[in-house]
């Protein structure tokens, strides 16, 4: 990730928006060509030193007329960001310098080319010492100052998938960098909600979120500006969590970030079509097989008049939350949720347990498959156990009956 050091933006006071630093394919068509010789820099770069290779970087944006310092400075860190570099933890690079500079100053001083006066020259003394060493000056230079940043030398490059990868992956650190200092995100989402909240819980993001219109969630998230202690650890943490946003769907961000003590705030906004893309991948729609079986053998068309939904609410209890799978909302207003639980770990069984424990009030149809069933039997509500899949019928069926409230407990049947 970037560093502050490293932010690019400008600033629109007449509208009141941050807008930072954005490469794109119609305004910086020549930024694909220097990302692919900047790749190739450090492709063919292993055994060069980190200031060989920024240098290198330097010279390839260097006509560049439109390009910043600091995006110069952000191309190397994003570079260095997926390679290794060898560096010197056992403090070798310190007991050699020792020994050649000793070597060296019984004969100092030192000149680019011996005469009367100074009869000491620097090729001729770096020989001498390398020969008392039994190394070449090449060895010995390479190691000399290893424990130096700007020394280390690459000894792998993970590099990027090409170009607009690398590209994309600027424009996204841009990003982060504002967001260091946000005072709050307001997200307003329609989709993947769940991923959302679970990649700012991941991120130990301080949030809230509520109920906008029907299908529509507004998700806070406190910035480290508005927390009592503004820590930086917490801005890093708020910047972690934009590349898990967008990789979702159905969502518009709005951050609220400072600008300095005199010019107050301004607004970065951003949505799911802003272009941005993220190196993660997006989620997937449904978490298991089961529940995509069971969404296209339902359709779209409500049966019985009940219409399946996805993911479309969100259940409160004392400060927790829980997605159930899906919910089936009638023409006549009832709603019934429904959870899936497929073949999982005990560990996963037991919270699942105390998660449906918590949210008994409700109305909720669990289906689980029968070898989960059979290692975890006591559940707090009654399940409609499935074989390999969850068949619609019976789930009608259930429905019929009025939801969870009617169900009761079946054996396991041998059929699907």
């Amino acid at each position: 990730m970037l560093t502050r050091q490293h932010g690019v933006a400008n600033f629109d006071f007449a509208t009141g928006r941050y807008l930072p630093d954005r490469l794109t394919r119609n305004a910086h068509a020549q930024y694909v060509g220097l990302a692919e010789r900047m790749l190739e820099l450090y492709r063919s770069g292993v055994g060069r030193t980190r200031q060989e290779l920024h240098r290198g970087v330097a010279d390839i944006l260097a006509d560049e007329e439109d390009c910043p310092v600091r995006r110069v400075a952000s191309f190397c860190k994003l570079l260095d960001d997926v390679s290794e570099y060898r560096m010197d933890r056992e403090g070798k690079a310190a007991k050699l310098r020792r020994e050649v500079f000793h070597r060296a100053a019984r004969k100092h001083p030192l000149v680019a080319n011996a005469d009367q006066l100074f009869e000491q020259s620097e090729a001729d003394v770096k020989a001498a010492i390398a020969a008392e060493m039994g190394r070449s000056w090449e060895e010995i230079d390479r190691d000399l100052f290893a424990d130096v940043m700007e020394f280390h030398r690459l000894s792998r490059f993970d590099g990027y998938e090409n170009a607009a990868a690398l590209l994309a992956r600027y424009n996204v650190a841009q990003v982060q960098v504002a967001l260091y200092g946000a005072v709050a995100l307001h997200i307003t989402a329609t989709a993947d909600l769940k991923t959302i909240l679970r990649y700012a819980k991941l991120a130990r993001l301080l949030h809230t979120i509520r109920q906008v219109n029907d299908g529509e969630w507004l998700i806070t998230l406190d910035g480290p500006a508005s927390v009592i202690h503004e820590t930086q650890r917490y801005g890093v943490q708020l910047a972690k969590f934009l590349p898990a946003l967008i990789a979702c769907r159905g969502w518009r961000m709005t951050a609220v970030v400072p600008v300095g003590k005199q010019r107050g705030k301004l607004r970065l906004e951003l949505d799911a079509k802003a272009g941005l893309h993220s190196h993660l991948p997006v989620p997937e729609e449904f978490d298991s097989e089961v529940e995509a079986a069971f969404a296209k053998r339902w359709g779209e068309s409500p049966r019985e008049g009940w219409r399946l939904l996805r993911e479309s609410e969100i259940l409160f209890e004392n400060q927790r939350v829980f997605f159930p799978d899906f919910t089936f909302e009638h023409e006549d207003g009832r709603r019934v949720h429904l959870e899936i639980i497929g073949f999982w770990t005990p560990e996963y069984l037991t919270a699942k347990r105390a998660t449906l424990a918590r949210f008994a009030r409700h109305q909720i149809l669990v289906a689980i498959a029968r070898s989960s069933h059979e290692a975890a039997p006591d559940w707090p509500v009654a399940c409609l156990v499935y074989k390999t899949r969850l068949k619609v019928d019976e789930v009608l069926d259930r429905l019929r009956q009025g939801g969870s409230a009617a169900i009761m407990p079946e054996a396991p049947s041998n059929g699907e």
